[in-house]
């Protein structure tokens, strides 16, 4: 995107300079295969609800998903033969997922295609700016567990972040948030975001959480209204 939204909050620099050069390397050591994957978006979405107090909106999938059950995770799913792009994909998720005005957001970039294995996605997320938010909830309680306004003072909390141990063996980076448990993909994602928006705070990581072989999950009623 070209130049920057009349209103956009100071705090969105410098992460959407850095963003622009960003690399898949960036994110993660996995590079998307040269074909095959399943194409899909993920729309990262940050507003705030008082004035440079920006926060993240994430949900937390089902335990009964046959991928990644029981996850906190971006809004967001496979792209549609409909879909312009990547954007046009994340939006309409965001709105089916938790009832996310498309209006109320504007896109800013996407960051390079990253793949996740065990469902074969090639995942583009797209970072957008909640200019006017509003109240979402859980739209699709098959797939969607809880929606979130994760404050982005308490992501970079020291006493917040962990690592997970999968066990599979796979180790990464974690965060424990209002009852939430964000890894995996998610995690990786926001964590790269946080040092490249200057935002993160030295941590210590001897912290590991192991993960157990059932979805982690948090008891919250589907017909929550998040402001």
């Amino acid at each position: 995107m070209s130049g920057r939204p009349d209103g956009l909050p100071g705090w969105w620099e410098p992460l959407l300079t850095r963003v622009g050069s960003a690399r898949t390397e960036d994110f993660t050591p996995l590079r998307p295969p040269a074909s095959g994957g399943r194409a899909s978006a993920v729309l990262v979405l940050l507003g705030e609800q008082q004035p440079d107090e920006p926060d993240l909106l994430v949900l937390q999938r089902a335990a009964t998903m046959r991928n990644h059950a029981g996850q906190a995770a971006f809004p967001g799913g496979a792209a549609d033969p409909a879909d312009a792009d990547p954007a046009a994909t994340a939006l309409r998720e965001a709105s089916e997922e938790v009832g996310l005005d498309p209006a109320s957001a504007t896109v800013l970039t996407t960051l390079p295609e990253l793949y996740i294995p065990v469902s074969r996605f090639v995942v583009t997320p797209v970072l957008a700016w909640w200019h006017a938010p509003h109240p979402v909830h859980v739209r699709q309680p098959a797939e969607v567990a809880h929606v979130a306004r994760l404050p982005v003072a308490e992501l970079v909390d020291p006493a917040n972040r962990i690592r997970v141990r999968h066990p599979s063996g796979w180790v990464g980076p974690a965060f424990q948030v209002r009852g939430m448990l964000v890894w995996g993909f998610t995690a990786g994602v926001v964590s790269a975001l946080l040092d490249m928006a200057g935002w993160s705070r030295p941590w210590q990581p001897g912290r590991l959480l192991e993960l157990p072989d059932t979805p982690v999950t948090v008891p919250v009623a589907s017909d929550e209204v998040v402001t």
